[in-house]
């Protein structure tokens, strides 16, 4: 995925991150070297404890969205539902394989991408994610799983994004790169492939956009100002650490 305007995150969350070759010299922008992170690490350096993987999923959203939403949290073979929703939303944790294949950050145990997908997006991006997880969790390795999903896209076997997908981001727990970490919140649209310029991401523009030519789509993007908590970006944190 190329990625306009990005550095000091990988974006291993927007699929996406959320959160990838963003720019030059990527490597370098996110401290992560090519041999940091050459093979997935044991399994249980991914996982976390179920109820502080349902909280930071929830974190992805404000609350009056994410407290109705179905919650998913990662299992022995893949995403597993733990609290059912009632307004459509889907909140999970995304882990490093959910990068596009070339991030140099894909197999680092540390990145944890808290998102919240809308119905549209729940329908049609997360059933992407959710191939890769429970192919990786197989033992699949990494080339094979990768081919594996764009076969299940040439059999219809995974469906195309459908109109009005999008997702928040706006945990301030995200661990989005060892440089970047948290970066910023922002919302994720994803839309069929398109051009740049077919949301105004130009140059000066607040959008941002992402091509994703592995998972047959554009991400556009939008940075805010606030937490899902209401609390301002730059505001400062009692306990920055991350858990995991």
């Amino acid at each position: 995925m190329k990625l306009r305007k990005f550095t000091g995150i990988s974006l291993v969350l927007l699929g996406v991150l959320v959160f990838s070759a963003w720019v030059p010299a990527f490597g370098q922008a996110t401290g992560v070297t090519a041999n940091a992170y050459p093979k997935m690490a044991p399994i249980e350096q991914y996982r976390m404890e179920k109820d502080a993987e349902v909280a930071m999923a929830r974190s992805a959203a404000p609350a009056e969205i994410s407290k109705d939403a179905e919650v998913m949290v990662l299992g022995a073979r893949g995403y597993e539902s733990v609290a059912k929703g009632t307004n459509g939303f889907l909140c999970v944790v995304l882990r490093s394989w959910t990068a596009p294949p070339e991030d140099l950050s894909f197999w680092n145990p540390k990145l944890r991408g808290p998102i919240c997908f809308n119905a549209a997006a729940a329908r049609t991006y997360w059933p992407i994610m959710e191939k890769r997880t429970e192919l990786v969790l197989a033992g699949v390795p990494k080339e094979k799983m990768l081919a594996d999903v764009q076969a299940s896209f040439e059999k219809k076997e995974l469906p195309g994004i459908e109109a009005g997908a999008m997702s928040y981001m706006m945990s301030r727990d995200q661990y989005l790169g060892d440089a970047g970490k948290a970066w910023h919140p922002h919302l994720m649209f994803f839309v069929p492939q398109t051009t740049d310029g077919a949301w105004g991401a130009v140059n000066d523009s607040p959008v941002l956009v992402g091509q994703d030519p592995t998972n047959h789509l554009t991400i556009f993007l939008v940075p805010l100002s606030k937490w899902s908590d209401g609390t301002a970006e730059d505001a400062p944190v009692a306990d920055a650490s991350h858990k995991h």
